[in-house]
């Protein structure tokens, strides 16, 4: 369901592309139902889990700068943190976050700050608040003068 709402999340926002670990989950009834239709606008892209260091490392290459996004405290916080324009977002699993070897394939990483007594948030929701941030630093939401 989180992939559904997120491929929603990533075409309002114009991404470029929402890398799934199988086209196929697009096809699941509930990730259409919380996409709203946003899957036949939005890009995906399919990389196996067991293939995505490679993938990062590709992308890497390319000049896209993978950035994890976890709760950890040692991360910097998206408040103060800069995206590079070819920004790569990487998610990790509810519960189980990023994999070790896939986080030290990641340049940099960076936190939500929170302050409730739950130190975490949706994957979905935590995307979505750094997608909004990403777009918010390069121009890409016009915000109404104060």
């Amino acid at each position: 369901m989180n992939l559904g709402a997120l491929c929603r999340t990533a075409e309002v926002f114009r991404l470029e592309s929402l890398v799934l670990s199988q086209l196929q989950i697009a096809q699941n009834q509930e990730f259409r139902k919380l996409a709203v239709s946003a899957d036949q606008w939005q890009p995906l892209e399919a990389c196996a889990v067991k293939d995505l260091p490679d993938w990062l490392e590709a992308k890497a290459r390319l000049g896209y700068i993978p950035l994890a996004l976890t709760p950890d405290a040692s991360a910097s916080s998206i408040t103060l943190f800069k995206f590079p324009k070819r920004s790569l977002l990487v998610l990790g699993r509810e519960l189980t976050g990023i994999p070790d070897p896939i986080q030290n394939q990641c340049r940099a990483a960076i936190a939500i700050p929170q302050y409730g007594q739950v130190k975490s948030l949706n994957v979905q929701t935590a995307a979505a608040i750094a997608i909004y941030e990403y777009a918010r630093q390069h121009s890409l939401i016009q915000l109404p003068e104060v």
